[in-house]
Formats: structure tokens, sequence, C-alpha cells
């Protein structure tokens, strides 16, 4: 430590290293005046930037009024209701789409037939459609 003071290191790389601090008295004071003053910025910040979308929003409205444009959310909710009113009459469920692969099943089935019919078939007969 002392070698590193007789390089000419400064007061404040003593304090760094671990040395004396200077402890000052107002200094808890000071920090939470700082404190205040960034929460009291930070609401200002957020006060203008909330009034600067709501003229936004204001001018967005108007050109969909102009141009009978409907929001996200109105859609959203319009085809909602659509759906509640179609199936409010059924008494089944909606129906649901045919997930993919539903229908390559069919030659499966095509050839287990086959072989079916085989099995019920004479002997001679069999013996021709194996071959």
């Amino acid at each position: 430590f002392s070698f590193v003071l007789s390089l000419g290191a400064t007061k404040d790389m003593g304090k760094m290293l671990g040395g004396d601090e200077e402890k000052d008295p107002d200094a808890a004071k000071k920090e939470e005046e700082r404190q205040e003053a960034l929460r009291q910025q930070e609401e200002e910040r957020k006060a203008k930037y909330a009034k600067m979308e709501a003229e936004r929003e204001v001018m967005r409205q108007g050109i969909r009024d102009k141009y009978g444009i409907k929001k996200k959310e109105e859609k959203e909710a319009e085809a909602q209701a659509a759906l509640e009113a179609n199936a409010e009459g059924s008494l089944t469920r909606p129906k649901k789409a045919i997930p993919p692969g539903c229908g390559d099943e069919e030659e499966e089935e095509e050839e287990s037939i086959l072989d079916t019919v085989i099995k019920y078939l004479p002997g001679p007969l069999q013996d021709m459609f194996k071959k």
C-alpha cells in the first residue's frame, strides 16, 4: 500500500483501495434528494409520453372513422360474437378442422380389406393372389 502511494498515487486511489474515507454528514440527505429528483423526472417523462400517445390515438381514431377501419380488438370481439351467435342454436359443439394426416390411413385400410378377403378364399385361389 505504501509502495502505491510513493509512486504518486492520489488520495482518491487510497480510498478506492480501502483507505480512510471522509464521512460526509449530509451524504444520506443528499442521496435521498437525488433519488427524489430522479423519481420526479421519471414521472414527468411518463406523463409526457402518455400525453403524446393520447394525441396519436385521437389522430388514429379520426383516420379509422374516416376510412371505416376497425381496431384489432374490435375485429376479434366481432368474430367471437359471430361464433357464439352461430353456435347458440346448435346442440353440438363447433366443428373442428380435420388435422393433417387423418386421410393418410386409407391405403392401409384398403390393403387390410384385401387381405381379409383373401383369407376367406379357398386355398388354390389364395396362392394365385399371393403370387
